[in-house]
């Protein structure tokens, strides 16, 4: 018996214990984040499945583990022998989760989950499920936690300030912002749960999530004062000065929960209920009004003010630098000295780190040789990772997290030999990328409408691409920040209208399994274009100024118009970083930007 199966023998016997005839375990922690500490994995626990996103669902006779495309390969690897079932999410013939679970709950059974995990929205849902089938929900146990005698603890790791010199923005400044959009929802007071909203509401970062500097944290505020629940030991006495000069007021991370129960009757709460934990939605008073709208703080932070934007250009032009001279070493050194997977990632961040004010990478670094980028999240590890030799293709899917910002760059460079359908995809995936980057369009467009001219060029072909193409980029915080993104399909959050500010990323890409996968993804800042008597129209400049590696493009597989947005990418590149360079960069530089 496999140690995963193991810990599912122990789970269905906590499950019995309860009555429990169906647990679901998300990738989530306490506040929904995308991302989460080690303590938070529980879902890796049970499944072995280590990507960052997929919900498991257990069974007292099965186990059954959903996931988007991105791990589709990944996660079939790693579900071997464990007895889980892989559900890809979106294919033909694959139930979601709670069709799942609607369909097999039986009458009088019971669904069972860690309230402080699920939103607001599934644990409503899951109950609404249970009650069709005359069933029950059971949201008070983490019986993860009763079988995972060695978990981790939570991080007790401390807080920085960010100073105004990149925020842009003081504390009071923010607070005064939020409270506005609370007059304007008539709301008395906002609860938050996310860590991003919180850390950039504050000016602090932290380090309880690898890759992203966040801190464990609820708020809660009204008009006169920001109630912050957080361990206190993780604030020196700087911040905590700024803190009370700011009317925000301490308490114990966990107390948030009792606390909320006490909220005066008729009152108006504002909440976001997809980022509200189940938990603590069931100990808001029955009494207090709920006012659910997405937290203000999502677009106040997705759209950047003037001073974040010219730190941002700072922080790529760096990253850039880094990448040209990591595609220089990786070309002009593979099958010379010995690479691996790894050891490219680790070489990136030691160029970075020449260029000053460099923190950490943003997330963890994609680096992937061959077959293994067919694998759309691919991470190295000591157990997986393999040489890096002279022939095929490297694809680096990495960030940055500089105090002027962070980065989220992808680039795919040729090795050696490389066969002619290797060429015509890459030069694909360029089409798409620069395609989109050179859309124009009027206000008001959302992503789901921008998203099709990265697919035209896929779909013209009969080919796709089992990924959004882009996402919204947070500064110091999560680097797929929401609400802005590319996506072809309409779902909940993704239908925000692309405005002046937000940063977006552009990257689409084509995976042949067992054979190689190619991504380019730049960021794209939205700018105006021009008002006239039609509206007003925006456009994006891509700040990502990295070559796309000639050697891969066949010109004759592209359009003069196509051949003339490469061209004039490649110029403002030349024309941006050639003055950052010594000499025999530049001319490196030079080769690769050449017109095609």
């Amino acid at each position: 018996m496999s140690v995963i199966q193991e810990r599912l023998a122990a789970l269905r016997s906590k499950m019995q214990e309860h009555g429990i005839n169906y647990y679901v375990v998300p990738t989530a922690d306490f506040h929904q984040s995308e991302y989460v500490g080690e303590h938070f994995k529980a879902r890796k626990f049970i499944t072995g499945f280590s990507g960052s996103a997929g919900v498991a669902v257990v069974g007292l006779e099965g186990a059954w583990l959903w996931v988007d495309g991105r791990y589709f390969i990944q996660a079939a690897e790693q579900l071997k022998d464990t007895s889980v079932e892989l559900m890809k999410m979106g294919e033909p013939g694959v139930p979601t989760l709670d069709s799942f679970i609607n369909s097999n709950l039986k009458k009088g059974e019971k669904i069972g989950f860690d309230g402080r995990v699920v939103s607001m929205e599934e644990g409503l849902l899951y109950a609404e499920i249970a009650k069709k089938h005359e069933g029950s929900i059971e949201y008070g146990v983490d019986l993860i936690d009763e079988i995972w005698t060695d978990r981790p603890p939570l991080s007790e790791k401390p807080a920085f300030d960010l100073d105004v010199k990149y925020t842009g923005k003081t504390v009071a400044e923010k607070l005064a912002d939020i409270r506005e959009k609370m007059v304007d929802a008539e709301a008395d007071m906002h609860v938050v749960t996310t860590l991003d909203d919180i850390c950039w509401t504050l000016n602090i970062r932290g380090d309880d999530i690898d890759f992203f500097p966040l801190v464990l944290s609820y708020a809660l505020m009204d008009a006169n004062t920001y109630h912050l629940y957080i361990d206190e030991r993780k604030l020196n006495d700087e911040i905590k000065a700024h803190f009370a000069a700011d009317g925000i007021v301490l308490h114990p991370y966990n107390d948030i929960y009792e606390d909320i129960k006490k909220i005066p009757e008729d009152t108006k709460l504002m909440l976001d209920a997809s980022k509200v934990n189940y938990a603590m939605f069931c100990n808001i008073p029955k009494s207090v009004k709920k006012i659910d709208v997405m937290n203000p703080e999502m677009i106040f932070k997705n759209v950047k003010n003037s001073v974040e934007l010219e730190n941002i250009r700072k922080a790529q032009i760096k990253d850039s630098i880094a990448h040209l001279r990591l595609m220089k070493w990786i070309k002009e050194n593979v099958g010379k000295i010995e690479m691996t997977e790894l050891s490219v990632a680790n070489k990136l961040d030691e160029f970075r780190a020449e260029l000053g004010n460099f923190i950490r990478p943003s997330f963890e670094p994609i680096s992937s040789y061959g077959a293994h980028a067919a694998i759309v999240h691919y991470a190295p590890t000591p157990e997986t990772d393999i040489p890096v030799l002279a022939k095929g293709l490297h694809l680096t899917d990495t960030g940055a997290g500089f105090y002027e910002g962070s980065t989220d760059i992808t680039r795919t460079y040729v090795l050696g030999e490389i066969t002619d359908q290797m060429k015509k995809d890459f030069t694909l995936v360029a089409i798409s990328n620069l395609s989109l980057a050179n859309a124009k369009f009027l206000y008001g467009c959302n992503g789901v409408i921008l998203d099709a001219y990265a697919r035209k060029p896929f779909w013209d072909r009969h080919l796709n691409f089992n990924h959004g193409t882009g996402h919204g980029v947070g500064y110091l915080l999560n680097i797929h920040e929401g609400p802005a993104s590319f996506r072809w399909t309409y779902r909940k959050g993704n239908q925000c209208v692309i405005d002046e500010g937000m940063v977006i990323t552009d990257e689409p890409g084509i995976y042949i399994e067992g054979s190689h996968g190619i991504r380019l993804e730049n960021e794209l800042l939205c700018v105006l274009d021009e008002v006239n008597e039609y509206g007003r129209f925006l456009k994006f400049e891509p700040i990502t100024l990295v070559p796309f590696d000639l050697d891969a493009i066949d010109p004759d597989f592209m359009t003069e118009e196509e051949r003339k947005q490469l061209n004039d990418y490649h110029k403002h590149v030349y024309e941006v970083i050639a003055p950052y360079l010594e000499e025999d960069e530049r001319e490196y530089l030079a080769k690769y930007t050449r017109e095609v």
